[in-house]
Formats: C-alpha cells, sequence, structure tokens
C-alpha cells in the first residue's frame, strides 16, 4: 500500500499536549518542540518533555510517537518500548517556541517587518510505516489567525480551528526561514536573499531597518553589499545611521560611505566623532575622501552643507553628443541626474539644460540652443530655508551652488530638499 498520511497541526496545539507510554504511563507535557539543523531544517527532531514532579526536562525523538489523535485532548501514544531520555541538547539545537514566537522576520515579499505568531505544522507517516511519523514545519504564521489560535489555547481544537480561520491567513513558507547560531539569542530569522534583495527599493529596506531590533537590524545590514547597503542607509534615519556605521568596523564603514552621495557622505561622517570620521576616512580612496573632506568644511545649515558633488557638467560650447558621451561616463546616481550643467573655461555657470531637451534634439545641435534662458542658483552659505523657498518658487529638479566667482560647487537635488523639510517637522 502506498500513499501518505498527513495531519495538519500546530506549534500552539502541540505545547502542552500529555504523552503516554504504551504501557498507560503518563510520561509528561510538550514543553518545547526541538529542531537539529545538522540533521533537517524543516522537520522536528525532538520533543521536551516536562513532568510535573520534576524540574528536569526529557527528550523525545518524534520516530518514538506511535499515535497522533488530531484532538488537542488526547494524547500522544509512544510505541512499545520507547521512552524519553534526560535532556542532552544537540550542538545548534533551535527550540521553535523559545526562539521563533514572537521574534520579528522580515517579509520580503511584502517588505515590511512581522511578528510569529504561530508555527504551521504537519504530521506525516507512509502507509505501511504508520507508526514512524514525522513532523514537518510548513510555515510561520505572522497573521491574526495564528495570534488567535495562542489566545484560545486549551480549548477544543475544534472550536480553535473554526474561530482561527474566519481570519485571512498570513504565512510565510519555511523555506524562507533561515536558521542561524550567530547569536545565540536570535537563533531564527528569515532567509534573506541577495536577488530578491536587490529588487527591493531602498527606502523599503530603510523602512524594515528602523522597525527591526538592534541584533535582527545589524545581522540584515551587514547582509547586504555595499551598494545597496549606501541607498538605503541614505533614506534611514540620521540616528540610526550613526548606529548602523558605529557598529561595524571602519574597513566595512569606509567601503559604504564611499558608495554614498558625497554631501550624505558628510553629512553622516559629521554625526560622528572626530576620532571614528578620522578612521572612516582614512581607510577610503584618496578621491571620494577629497571629495566628503572639501563638504566637510561647510557648516550642516548651509547650502553647501547639504549639496552633492555629483553632477554632469560640459563645456558651454558642447553639443548634444558630447553631453550624452558625458552622461554614459558618469559614475554618480544617474537616478538623480535631472539636467547637465554647461560651464565656461573658468568653470563659471553658464547655462542648464534639461535631459528631456537633449533626448528631443540631434547629436549636433550645441547645448547652448536647447539651454534654459533663466538660470536660478544659490550661494554657498545659503539656508535651508531659502533653499526651499527657491524649490517652490521656481519648481525646481536641481538648484546649482555657486562660489562668489559664480564657479558651480555642487547641486541640490529636490530629494535632499524633501530631507530637510522631514527633519524640521
Amino acid at each position: 500500500m502506498s500513499g501518505l498520511t498527513t495531519l495538519a497541526t500546530s506549534l500552539s496545539a502541540l505545547i502542552g499536549r500529555s504523552v503516554v507510554a504504551a504501557d498507560g504511563r503518563r510520561l509528561g507535557y510538550v514543553r518545547e518542540l526541538l529542531v537539529d539543523p545538522s540533521v533537517t531544517g524543516n522537520c522536528v527532531a525532538y520533543l521536551a518533555l516536562a513532568a510535573p514532579a520534576t524540574v528536569t526536562a526529557h527528550m523525545l525523538p518524534v520516530v518514538s510517537i506511535l499515535d497522533v489523535v488530531p484532538s488537542s485532548k488526547e494524547p500522544l501514544l509512544l510505541r512499545s518500548g520507547a521512552g524519553s531520555s534526560e535532556l542532552n541538547l544537540p550542538e545548534r539545537v533551535v527550540f521553535l517556541e523559545k526562539d521563533l514566537l514572537d521574534q520579528q522576520i522580515i517579509d520580503v515579499h511584502g517588505h515590511k517587518v512581522v511578528r510569529v505568531n504561530d508555527v504551521d505544522l504537519v504530521w506525516e507517516a507512509s502507509h505501511g510505516q504508520a507508526d514512524l511519523w514525522s513532523l514537518r514545519i510548513a510555515e510561520v504564521e505572522v497573521g491574526i489567525r495564528g495570534a488567535v489560535r495562542r489566545l484560545l489555547k486549551g480549548l477544543p481544537r475544534s472550536t480553535v480551528e473554526t474561530i482561527a480561520h474566519r481570519f485571512q491567513a498570513r504565512v510565510i513558507p519555511w523555506e524562507f526561514v533561515d536558521l542561524i547560531d550567530r547569536d545565540p539569542s536570535r537563533r531564527v530569522r528569515l532567509k534573506v536573499e541577495q536577488d530578491r534583495l536587490s529588487h527591493m527599493h531602498p527606502s523599503d529596506i530603510a523602512d524594515i531597518l528602523e522597525e527591526l531590533g538592534p541584533a535582527e537590524r545589524d545581522a540584515v545590514f551587514t547582509s547586504l553589499n555595499e551598494e545597496l547597503a549606501a541607498e538605503a542607509l541614505e533614506e534611514v534615519d540620521p540616528k540610526l545611521q550613526k548606529a548602523l556605521i558605529e557598529s561595524m568596523d571602519s574597513e566595512r564603514a569606509a567601503g559604504i560611505v564611499e558608495e554614498m552621495d558625497p554631501g550624505a557622505a558628510a553629512d553622516l561622517l559629521s554625526e560622528l566623532s572626530d576620532e571614528r570620521s578620522e578612521a572612516i576616512l582614512g581607510e577610503m580612496d584618496p578621491e571620494e575622501r577629497q571629495e566628503v573632506e572639501d563638504l566637510l568644511e561647510f557648516p550642516g545649515d548651509w547650502a553647501a552643507g547639504r549639496m552633492t558633488t555629483d553632477f554632469v557638467q560640459v563645456s558651454a560650447t558642447a553639443d548634444v553628443a558630447t553631453a550624452i558621451e558625458a552622461l554614459r561616463a558618469f559614475e554618480g546616481d544617474t537616478e538623480n541626474v535631472t539636467e547637465i550643467y554647461l560651464v565656461d573655461e573658468q568653470n563659471r555657470l553658464k547655462g542648464i539644460v534639461a535631459l528631456a531637451n537633449i533626448l528631443l534634439a540631434s547629436s549636433h545641435t550645441p547645448l547652448a540652443n536647447v539651454a534654459d534662458s533663466r538660470l536660478v542658483s544659490c550661494a554657498l552659505d545659503a539656508s535651508g530655508k531659502q533653499v526651499a523657498e527657491l524649490f517652490d518658487k521656481y519648481n525646481l529638479r536641481s538648484l546649482p551652488v555657486l562660489e562668489e566667482d559664480h564657479q558651480i560647487a555642487g547641486v541640490i537635488h529636490a530629494e535632499h530638499v524633501i530631507a530637510l523639510l522631514r527633519a524640521e517637522r
């Protein structure tokens, strides 16, 4: 006879359930479910039993169970000759209740942090070997349904399931949960695969980092590559930026800071102690370090303290083809490039060309012919309020920041102004 017998259950339904030997002796009740990742990460290997008359916990292999009557009121019956032994934990054992319930994990698909309320389990046995049961972990409950199960624990299972199933299931398949022992206090987290993270917007990652506790947050942030970590870091609250950078060594921090917008990098380093800032700068490549150090010389409330030195400029006598080549060679954040700046031989600003005008013109068209006839700029020492007023008045996408001789020192993008206004709320 072939086939598979399956019975659905849950962690909340098994905790507290009685266990009896084949001769009818009550051995105790289920206190924990143990997973041994060295054997299999998707099945419960042992049940930890506790008896009212003793403080010593005992460990029972799941294969010792003969009968798994679905009713939570009925005890689990052991095979003849099977019994429990004094608890002797495997090296990397994971406790499902202690290490997983109420812990925060990341829902990669939902781009948010969720809390584990229950774990769905499945008893499985092949026909012909009905006395050899396995207990497979199916999914993690992160919605109200799991919370209701735990709240109504102790009532008849049928009653609990009837009420619980009135609520929509919110689950994460167990294959997305990673068992780790990097941090003994947080052995279970969601497996965040790099290909999924690479498709998430940095703002979504930032939201997740802000919701996680310190241990989980550091584990997730250190798993990001430097480019993605830099993009996410620019989106989080300045206090959290500081905490994340201070939690890592200077070499790793320098690699991330190098990938950041120079203005954002300067803002971050200005919040650190001089000693820590110098240590990170010392690990950076000379060119990126010089850009950031130049920006650190300006007060944070000046326009110069909020600008970026990553922008595209070409000669005022250049044509559209030259502008396109400059765009292709640009190594900064292309998402922020909305305009190209025209300068003379002394690097003085002479014109601004919107990308749309470049795309619509022929390659030999002089850029001066498609440049905006009106130039809006600000001085190095312009205040945040003055900058915001200029963006609002002229509906700007970006604002060049000029030195006294009208040389272009940097550019402020609309996102910098939005961040400024949010910080002042």
